[in-house]
């Protein structure tokens, strides 16, 4: 992001009783589904909830320990691909980065504005999703996924 946002975004991460409601509805969810919501699945969701912000990888990866150990690659990644597969998650291609669903619902065409200045990220619902399924179906092709990513500047760095 650019080194010129020098002003005071409102937004913090979620409070902690809204990242454990959040656990426990995606936790409900899953156990109605037959899966699982396995250890390791839970903490990347929750560490994804808590920053309240697109983060990458490797940096789930160097948070994943309570003790400060990082885990394993391939744990973190199993279990953002399950995230994502599930509609918990969506991987924000342009930043490289992962971020929880606000959405509440599991399939659905995931669209973000995302602030080159702050890096502020905001999940809204997509219009073109049903313009672009309704070409995908007359060209034969099933959709299993759908995410477009909108670069520019949010309302308080615009403001600034």
């Amino acid at each position: 992001m650019s080194e010129h946002c020098h002003h005071h975004h409102a937004d913090g991460p979620p409070a902690p009783a809204d990242v454990a409601r959040a656990m426990g509805e995606a936790d409900r969810r899953l156990t109605a589904e037959g899966e699982r919501m396995t250890a390791a699945r839970l903490r990347v969701l929750e560490l994804l909830l808590a920053a309240g912000e697109p983060v990458k990888a490797y940096d789930l990866i160097a948070r994943f320990g309570d003790d400060g150990q990082p885990a394993k690659p391939p744990t973190v990644y199993r279990a953002l691909e399950f995230l994502e597969r599930k509609g918990l998650a969506h991987r924000i291609a342009s930043i490289s980065a992962y971020v929880a669903c606000t959405s509440g619902s599991v399939d659905h065409a995931a669209a973000f504005l995302i602030c080159d200045c702050c890096g502020a990220t905001q999940e809204v619902s997509a219009p073109v999703a049903g313009d672009l399924g309704r070409a995908a179906e007359a060209a034969g092709y099933a959709i299993t996924r759908t995410t477009i990513e909108a670069h520019g500047r949010c309302p308080a760095c615009v403001a600034s």
